[in-house]
Order: C-alpha cells, then structure tokens, then sequence
C-alpha cells in the first residue's frame, strides 16, 4: 500500500487557490489560514502557500519538455489514478477547465507503460497532471 505524499506549491492568491482547487476541481479543504491551504487531492495533502512577490497576475515559471509529441510542462505534479476514477475526472474537469495544456488523452498507445493522460495549470501557473493505467501495478513503471 503507498501512503500519501504531501507537496506544497506558492501560488499568487489564498483565496482563487481556494476557488479553484475546492469548487472548480472539487479537492476538499483541511486547515487553512490566511496564508496557505491544505486540500485533500485524491487522499494526497497538497498545499497552497501564498506567495505575494508573484503579484496578482504572476505565474510561476516553468519550461516545456517533448513526451510523445507533446510540450510537457515541468515542473508538474498530480496524480496516479485508476482509469475510471481518472475517465470520471477528466470528464468533471473538461467542464471547469478553460485551456488544457494537454487534453485528456492515451499516451504510449499500444506500448508499455500506455496511459491516460491530461495536464492544466492552476490560476498561479502550477502544472498538474493526471494520469490512469489500466493495471497500475504493472504499467506505471513498464519500459
């Protein structure tokens, strides 16, 4: 059994994090203050900290590697879900989010390591990425 991983990320505004990660992407709030946010992503503790130096509209900078023909944006942090759990989410989130930088999609199709994929930014500029397998224990790693 894996344990929850814990990863803290600045953003530029407490309360559009909230907005974004609890109502558009539905992750349920646990202590907050005025200067950071943890909400729950999937039983993992992913923190917001406010950041005040990025400014209203700032961005947290990031760089575009190619995967499989796609610009993947690092750094990017998310997790690893079931396809159907991950199918339900992406189907949720294609109706919250604005501009994915890759749209759900199957990656690797037909090769190891074959996977759904989706990646979108934060109002902050954090990059997020989901990803499923079909039989997690034995593709996440596959060559």
């Amino acid at each position: 059994m894996l344990t929850p991983f814990h990863v803290a990320v600045q953003v530029r505004d407490i309360p559009e994090a909230r907005e974004f990660y609890g109502r558009r992407l539905g992750f349920p709030e646990g202590r907050s203050c005025g200067q950071w946010i943890d909400f729950d992503m999937f039983g993992h503790q992913y923190v917001v900290h406010l950041n005040a130096a990025l400014g209203r509209d700032g961005r947290v900078p990031r760089i575009e590697n190619p995967v499989d023909g796609h610009g993947v944006p690092v750094p990017h942090c998310g997790v690893v879900l079931g396809f159907p759990q991950w199918e339900s989410f992406a189907d949720r989130v294609s109706r919250v989010i604005d501009r994915f930088v890759i749209e759900p999609c199957i990656r690797f199709k037909g090769q190891p390591g074959e996977q759904g994929t989706m990646f979108f930014l934060d109002p902050s500029g954090n990059a997020l990425e989901f990803k499923a397998f079909r039989d997690i224990g034995s593709q996440i790693f596959a060559r």
